[in-house]
């Protein structure tokens, strides 16, 4: 784990601080200053902190963590997901994926199809994209009129802020891909057939306006990031630096809960287990 503390954390984005989500880098040396088979020894190794950690959270039973992922296409949501939290307990760890809304849902208010999504007491649950989509990709693909997504900004601050005035932590990761390395992962999904599957010809649309969703990133990361409810935006051009700098800040956040085990009226010495 790293010396950093979560307060102090380079990538953390702090309440109003104004963001060029270009200018941030999408390569880290700094945080693990160490190759890549010594990156993926020191993964099994938070992979099992991790393991720990949830179990605490689930037997305490008092608790809630919601952590929430954005990137662009490519930027290595499912993989982030798959590696950083492969070992946790499935009773206590949802994922939840918001995808292009259904009927019934554009039915009614755009977090209404989120709300029953948090964690419960014990729980991890695991936004992949999430309501920020209600901002972002509206806005870029000018599905509704300024008048209406820039009200959204506001709405989601309070939304989560009432989250975690009711005892849900929240972390919130943007996994900052660069265009060029983007290009690579989409080429090899054409290029090799068990990948095929993953292309979504959509994707190069979106591609196409990279530099208006790098504008629109910027000012979510602004001005939805706050004390209770922080984003970080990693680094997430190396895939195995990338999940490093997920599970540090997944360890830290859990660790810095304060959690106990839950207490007993019996004393496990006088309990004879009959053969």
């Amino acid at each position: 784990m790293s010396d950093l503390s979560l307060s102090d954390h380079p990538f953390r984005i702090r309440p109003g601080q104004k963001l060029d989500l270009p200018s941030f880098p999408t390569r880290d040396e700094e945080i693990f200053s160490i190759g890549k088979k010594q990156g993926k020894d020191l993964m099994k190794k938070f992979a099992l902190q991790i393991d720990e950690l949830q179990e605490l959270l689930y037997a305490e039973g008092k608790q809630r963590l919601l952590i929430v992922f954005q990137a662009m296409d490519t930027g290595g949501k499912d993989g982030t997901i798959r590696s950083v939290f492969e070992k946790m307990d499935p009773q206590g760890i949802r994922v939840a994926s918001f995808k292009r809304p259904i009927s019934l849902e554009l039915a009614h208010d755009y977090l209404w199809r989120v709300h029953p999504h948090v964690p419960g007491n014990g729980q991890v649950t695991i936004f992949n994209r999430s309501h920020y989509e209600d901002i972002l990709a509206v806005r870029v693909r000018e599905i509704f009129p300024e008048s209406r997504w820039s009200k959204r900004y506001d709405h989601i601050v309070n939304f989560e802020q009432m989250l975690a005035d009711e005892g849900t932590t929240i972390i919130k990761i943007f996994l900052h891909v660069s265009k060029e390395e983007q290009k690579e992962r989409l080429q090899s999904r054409l290029d090799e057939p068990e990948k095929n599957w993953k292309f979504n010809p959509g994707d190069l649309d979106d591609r196409a306006l990279w530099d208006k969703f790098m504008e629109a990133y910027s000012d979510v990361l602004s001005r939805t990031s706050t004390e209770d409810s922080p984003w970080y935006i990693i680094p997430a051009d190396r895939k195995w630096y990338r999940n490093l700098l997920v599970a540090d800040i997944l360890i830290k956040t859990l660790q810095g809960l304060n959690m106990e085990y839950p207490g007993i009226d019996y004393d496990p010495k006088s309990v004879t287990i009959a053969d």
